[in-house]
């Protein structure tokens, strides 16, 4: 059983997408993708919102989710977020 989680940053004046460019650029999306468990990681730019950014998030089951939220990797995301000032949305889904 998978978990996939998109998460929706929205800002303004294009920060959602400097958000996601420093995250690349950083070589902290990276890390992520290199945690055990970890499925998917990438971003997206809706076209009817250039303000937000998709980021889809999928990890193999809840214990890997709960792992990589407890980790280091999850400040350094949280600083950039309030870095931003983006406001944040999640949708949940298991997939079985």
């Amino acid at each position: 059983m998978s978990l996939t989680i998109h998460l929706y940053y929205t800002g303004a004046d294009g920060a959602a997408r400097q958000f996601a460019q420093e995250m690349m650029e950083s070589g902290l999306v990276e890390r992520i993708r290199r945690q055990a468990g970890n499925e998917r990681y990438a971003y997206f730019f809706p076209m009817e919102d250039p303000e937000t950014v998709l980021l889809i998030d999928r990890w193999t089951d809840q214990q890997a989710l709960d792992l990589h939220h407890q980790s280091e990797m999850m400040k350094e995301v949280a600083a950039l977020r309030e870095k931003y000032r983006l406001r944040l949305r999640a949708e949940r889904y298991i997939d079985g």
